[in-house]
């Protein structure tokens, strides 16, 4: 078996409001196991027997009952257990500084990782302080500031919605508990 985590984008924000019960529903009836919703901001942890060769596959079918479920245009990022403790376990910046924001942003695939952090190497390295990870983008902004920022602005860019979707560090490692 597999461990898994879904990170859907867009929940309990812009008017998509999911009850946990609910989305927890969807996974069992999707035949997974060990189903766990954490926190209030779409992040599903089951279990099952698809290997990560099967990520595609079992994106799309995540996705679809979504979509069928909740109706609205649903966007996951799929990463295994192991993928996302190695992405929390990699951030590059000082976790414990009061002043900041540790942020992830998890990308469907390289090509977006590359993009967001070719991007950022154009930016002011003081007020968006981003690296590249292995399928995700860390960013460490001063708190306050992460609508405003030219690297906020450029994830909030309507072609990358249905790519990324970012959670706080410590949202990361509330799902891995």
């Amino acid at each position: 078996m597999t461990r898994w985590v879904a990170l859907l984008r867009g929940v309990n924000v812009g008017g998509i409001t999911i009850r946990n019960a609910d989305l927890a529903a969807v996974f069992t009836q999707l035949g997974f196991t060990e189903v766990r919703t954490v926190l209030a901001s779409g992040n599903v942890r089951f279990e099952t027997d698809a290997a990560a060769s099967a990520r595609s596959k079992l994106k799309a079918t995540v996705e679809k009952a979504l979509r069928e479920r909740f109706g609205y245009d649903a966007w996951i990022v799929l990463v295994t257990a192991a993928e996302l403790a190695r992405a929390a376990d990699g951030f590059p910046f000082d976790e414990t500084d009061a002043n900041r924001q540790p942020w992830l942003i998890f990308c469907v695939d390289d090509e977006t990782a590359r993009e967001l952090a070719d991007a950022a190497a154009t930016m002011d390295a003081t007020t968006d302080p981003v690296a590249a990870g292995r399928g995700v983008v860390y960013w460490n902004p001063v708190k306050g500031t992460t609508v405003d920022t030219p690297f906020a602005k450029l994830i909030a860019k309507a072609a990358y919605k249905p790519r990324t979707t970012n959670r706080n560090l410590r949202t990361v490692r509330k799902i891995l508990a």
